[in-house]
């Protein structure tokens, strides 16, 4: 039944050769959830390392109530693992997030102050104005030109779809089937739909840590032309008959 939920929150993070950051990861969100009738869905795709043996074997000694640790896999492919967490999720909330939780809990700490029934989408966006990510020169130019690229092409208003989502659980187990992308792409595809079907997406300011800061940008200037490429895949797929989602009430 809809509306319904046992489970309150479904955390999903997509893992990918992750053997160096996933423990910490959810010692962390034991620590944050813990009691909170949550689950974790980790959905480990393609990886080369031993990622998923550890995963089995942290699963295998989790032992944490009000919080459910489920390990599944998807095939390679930042889309696909999402897609994967969607589809098995039961949260009435539903959260994207990353191996190596890039802003703490500043997401979702603002997400949970907002009404998940009235606002479906919410995202923890590296382009809010109040957002502290430290930007370089390079990083500004080429997150101006995606901004650009997404609004000529899809007509986007949401500045960051690349971001950490918190998602109405319902809307994202309608909207799920839908989507198509396999990769980095996939969350723009779900911002497009939300989008087009009337949500008016809600973007909160976050943090980057320091850590992460410190790795620098794995952003490339041809990463530029492959994604207006994906954009006007996106915009294809979606304009052949399909029909977004209408809200979820």
């Amino acid at each position: 039944m809809a509306g319904d939920h046992a489970v309150s929150l479904t955390y999903i993070i997509p893992a990918h050769n992750s053997t160096a950051t996933i423990e910490g990861a959810l010692k962390e969100l034991q620590d944050r959830l813990a009691g909170t009738n949550s689950e974790i869905v980790v959905v480990e795709n393609g990886s080369s390392d031993n990622t998923l043996e550890l995963l089995h074997k942290i699963e295998a000694d989790w032992q944490t109530p009000g919080l459910e640790l489920r390990v599944m896999s998807s095939k390679k492919g930042l889309g696909n693992a999402l897609r994967k967490g969607i589809a098995e999720s039961r949260g009435e909330r539903v959260f994207f997030g990353a191996d190596d939780l890039p802003f703490g809990f500043d997401d979702l700490d603002k997400a949970e102050k907002i009404d998940h029934r009235k606002h479906k989408v919410v995202i923890g966006s590296k382009a809010h104005p109040e957002s502290e990510v430290g930007r370089g020169l390079l990083r500004a130019v080429l997150t101006w030109g995606f901004l650009t690229l997404r609004f000529i092409v899809l007509g986007m208003r949401t500045r960051d779809p690349q971001g950490t989502f918190v998602i109405n659980g319902d809307w994202a187990r309608e909207v799920g089937p839908q989507l198509s992308e396999e990769g980095f792409l996939l969350t723009t595809e779900l911002t497009y739909l939300a989008e087009r079907s009337g949500i008016r997406t809600i973007e909160v300011p976050v943090r980057l840590r320091e850590s992460h800061a410190a790795h620098g940008s794995r952003i490339r200037v041809s990463d530029v032309w492959k994604m207006g490429l994906g954009l006007i895949t996106v915009r294809k797929h979606h304009r052949k008959g399909v029909r977004p989602v209408a809200h979820v009430a």
